[in-house]
């Protein structure tokens, strides 16, 4: 018992040392951190899952700009990039003050209602990335004594198919489409799914994982897409 809480105060001062090292890694001398110390491979692996799935879902978020201006328009943005940036270059933990603070699945439900009248695009994009922060624990960096629940990363991966289904049918009092994304025709564009799919295989990767490293079983459900409900994360 000593001995684990000498390596957990040893392991505190280490992630603390963020002076030497600090910045981009080719600034740092030798590309070295002291915080590297306290971080195992799969750490590693996990913050690089985590940055490439916030790469994604830009790429996705601006996506869906491109095809449905009149959201970024809402809220008087200046072009579809500037809502981009509005929504990931700023440190709100995807709470939003125009969903009431609500994230993850209840903010893509409010993304989804015919009746919402603000952005669209906002609250299904903040829905989705604060999917990805809760199921890691609203973490960005990851050491050796932080737990990630590989249920909630399985459970995210089947939310974010439950979204994409949901996205695919969501329409208006007219029958129209709520969001447009993929299109079908002699030129299909299905870039939408290839990025959902990333996202997805993503988070299923991780799950599996944690699981392997926390020796623990994921509770795997199927659903059906047409009447699927949002795991719990």
């Amino acid at each position: 018992m000593r001995s684990g809480w000498l390596m957990a105060a040893l392991l505190a001062l280490l992630v603390g040392c963020t002076s030497y090292g600090s910045g981009p890694a080719s600034s740092r001398k030798e590309g070295f951190s002291m915080s590297d110390l306290a971080k195992s491979d799969i750490d590693k692996v996990t913050e690089t899952h985590h940055r490439q799935m916030f790469a994604s879902l830009r790429r996705l978020t601006l996506k869906f700009y491109r095809r449905n201006p009149a959201e970024w328009r809402k809220r008087g943005q200046a072009s579809a990039e500037a809502a981009v940036a509005d929504l990931f270059d700023r440190d709100h933990r995807w709470r939003l003050e125009a969903l009431n603070y609500r994230r993850g699945a209840e903010a893509v439900q409010i993304a989804l209602n015919p009746d919402y009248r603000g952005d669209r695009v906002q609250a299904l994009m903040a829905g989705l990335a604060g999917m990805v922060q809760i199921a890691l624990g609203d973490r960005a960096a990851f050491y050796l004594l932080d737990e990630v629940d590989p249920q909630r990363l399985y459970n995210a991966a089947r939310n974010f198919e439950i979204a994409a289904w949901k996205l695919a049918h969501a329409r208006d009092g007219d029958g129209r489409l709520l969001l447009l994304s993929n299109e079908a025709g002699p030129v299909a564009n299905l870039s939408f799914e290839r990025e959902f799919g990333r996202l997805i295989g993503s988070l299923d990767l991780l799950a599996d994982i944690m699981a392997e490293r926390e020796g623990r079983t994921i509770s795997r459900v199927i659903q059906n897409a047409a009447t699927a409900v949002f795991l719990p994360l």
